[in-house]
């Protein structure tokens, strides 16, 4: 990605572009080689199908509600199905290729899917080989769509409101610039030194506190629940208003809705004085398992943008949040690009 973007730099010494496209093909590149391994050419496959169906869900949502309508077979509804019969046809196809290699005797991927079907096999054959343990076909397939949209969508949103700040604040933009330039120089990052990145880091926190990937957390209770001074049965959906908490100034301060990521200075506990106020990958038990690997993927990308590049908004720019279903740039991300 940063050596297309050097060519298109090179010729005049800075190009106006939209980052938007581009972060979204690194990070479903990333992502698909995670989930799959050597088989992204088939993640590439699920990215589109499931970006299809976000637009086909954003259509269906914003259409005349009609109470059981998404059982009629509408064009949506029907187009809607045959992708999601798509999709898990191809990662069914994946499973029955892994399974089958290790069968024969093959070690399983360090990928996600071989990490799944690794682990499932192993808790069955310790309970006897049991069919009431381990997850069924249909909990693979779920939890590989789910890793695959949450850590794609997510992340490469992330990238582009952290390019648009950073081309909003150049002083911090400089600030993070002169520590990569101390820690890397102009070498390629090694994973282990990414955690010395302090000024990256906080940026990245208060791009999260602003622009949260998701703007609502929803839980369901399953058994009846005591919430305070609530009551709560069996069944009800709670949600839980994300990008209101963090932008509540009771919370954060009269300045709660500014980009100051020294308020992260002395780590996130500090900054939300103990509070659970601070969600950007949910909380609880089910906190998102792959918020360090989209942490890291942000934090790799950022600094070899930072190593290449310095950039400011350009004039067709327009701010637009828009949640759909993830809280994106609605009209892109305009940025223009100067070579170092």
């Amino acid at each position: 990605m940063v050596g297309k973007w050097e060519k298109l730099v090179s010729a005049e010494g800075s190009c106006e572009l939209d980052v938007c496209p581009d972060l979204v093909c690194l990070t479903s590149d990333a992502i698909s080689r995670t989930a799959f391994g050597s088989n992204y050419e088939e993640g590439e496959r699920i990215f589109k199908l499931q970006q299809e169906q976000i637009q086909l869900l954003m259509q269906a949502l914003q259409s005349v509600y009609i109470p059981g309508g998404r059982f009629l077979p509408t064009k949506i509804n029907n187009r809607m199905k045959e992708v999601e019969r798509e999709v898990r046809a191809i990662i069914k196809g994946l499973i029955h290729k892994r399974e089958n290699a290790m069968k024969a005797g093959e070690a399983a991927n360090d990928d996600l899917l071989g990490i799944l079907l690794d682990s499932n096999l192993r808790e069955i054959k310790e309970d006897g080989g049991s069919k009431t343990v381990g997850m069924s076909m249909d909990d693979v397939i779920e939890e590989c769509k789910v890793f695959y949209f949450a850590g794609q969508e997510t992340t490469s949103n992330t990238l582009s409101w952290t390019m648009v700040l950073l081309a909003q604040h150049q002083n911090w933009q400089s600030r993070a610039r002169e520590e990569v330039l101390s820690i890397f120089g102009n070498n390629k990052p090694d994973f282990d030194s990414l955690n010395r990145l302090k000024v990256v880091t906080i940026i990245l926190y208060e791009v999260l506190r602003l622009y949260p990937p998701g703007t609502i957390l929803t839980r369901s209770t399953q058994k009846e629940t005591k919430l305070g001074n609530l009551t709560l049965p069996a069944g009800v959906q709670l949600a839980m208003p994300t990008i209101l908490v963090h932008h509540d100034p009771e919370f954060w301060g009269d300045d709660a809705k500014d980009f100051k990521p020294e308020r992260f200075a002395e780590g996130v506990s500090k900054a939300t004085k103990n509070q659970v106020s601070y969600l950007p990958f949910g909380w609880g038990p089910r906190i998102c398992m792959g918020q360090n690997f989209a942490l890291n993927e942000a934090k790799l990308a950022i600094t070899m943008i930072l190593q290449r590049f310095w950039f400011e908004l350009s004039p067709s720019y327009a701010h637009a949040p828009a949640p759909s279903p993830t809280l994106r740039p609605q009209h892109g991300a305009h940025l223009i690009l100067h070579k170092m």
